[in-house]
């Protein structure tokens, strides 16, 4: 990124015309070995056309971006986004790089780099600083942010491997951090000791699924430590419910920290990790959730709109404009 740009999956856009910005969704999470070889129905001009028309009904509503942190470990396939983006081109999207795993890395990186056979250069670097500056998978699409992961099993080898790499990535060229976090385990707090020791300013970290706890304090101390706090599960009840997710981005707003917090639903037009009859007691988890009925419940906790707007198109602009 440079100056007041971005790159989107349909080449470089002014941060200005980022609008109302949702900051974690995905149009396809996939398992593509298991896909392959177990799917029998699977429909790609189907999948595309029901891509399509979720993302313009969404650009309808007033959404204008969406970033979508699909990455090695989640199914990133950037041919298939770029033909969804092509048809629905007057909604932004936005696209990254990194590996995602919350235990070891890839098989593929497990004999490449530092391995107990000997200390060579980490790959995922070069590969990543590709990414961002010459395109993904022989395109010309270009990453404008960086992801990776740590869930509940830690700070584990090759979570800490990934974490470094993307460190390094970030030193080279300015681009913006995304973590899968575990609120739970308080591993935002892991990150940041990782992080901190790489030389990394917490204002270019994202620290997604911050919103998975009710535990304000702790989101507090990570905020005021400079981080972006990504609530960015809405409709994933199951794991956090509504009100509580609604009453925790509302006290947050009440102690100071509307300019600290995104908003989004981590939803996706498929995901392949979920049986379809476990997906149905999810009824909430999609596009539309956060302005059809979160707006209008932090409203009604009387949160302000300007908050509301900082959450939704100031802090996005400002996160990506801060290199």
């Amino acid at each position: 990124m440079s100056g007041r740009t971005v790159p989107s999956a349909l080449g470089e856009i002014s941060t200005a015309d980022l609008g109302i910005t949702l900051m974690h969704e995905h149009l396809f999470v996939l398992s593509p070995d298991s896909r392959t070889n177990w799917v029998r129905d699977w429909d790609e001009r189907q999948q595309i056309e029901d891509a399509v028309t979720r993302l313009k009904r969404l650009y309808a509503s007033g959404v204008r971006t969406i970033v979508d942190p699909t990455v090695d470990g989640l199914g990133r396939d950037i041919h298939r986004t770029l033909t969804v983006a092509e048809q629905v081109p007057e909604l932004n999207i936005l696209v990254a790089t990194g590996v995602y795993t919350y235990t070891d890395v890839p098989s593929y990186f497990s004999y490449r780099g530092p391995t107990p056979y000997g200390d060579h250069p980490e790959p995922m670097i070069d590969l990543f600083v590709r990414d961002i500056r010459e395109g993904i998978q022989g395109t010309d699409v270009k990453a404008c942010l960086l992801k990776c992961a740590i869930d509940r099993p830690g700070m584990t080898a090759g979570v800490e491997r990934v974490l470094r790499a993307v460190a390094a990535a970030h030193r080279e060229t300015g681009t913006p951090i995304m973590v899968h976090t575990h609120p739970e385990t308080r591993s935002g707090s892991a990150v940041q000791r990782v992080l901190d020791s790489e030389g990394v300013p917490p204002a270019a970290v994202q620290l997604a699924h911050s919103g998975d706890t009710t535990d304000v304090d702790h989101l507090s101390a990570l905020a005021d430590a400079g981080y972006l706090l990504g609530m960015d599960r809405f409709g994933v009840d199951v794991i956090l419910g509504f009100d509580d997710r609604v009453a925790t981005v509302a006290e947050m707003c009440r102690r100071g920290y509307a300019r600290s917090m995104v908003l989004s639903q981590d939803a996706a037009c498929h995901i392949d990790w979920i049986a379809p009859e476990l997906l149905e007691l999810l009824p909430n988890w999609h596009y539309q959730h956060v302005l059809d009925d979160v707006v209008p419940a932090l409203e009604q906790q009387g949160v302000e709109r300007g908050d509301i707007t900082a959450m939704l198109v100031d802090n996005p602009r400002r996160w990506f404009e801060r290199s």
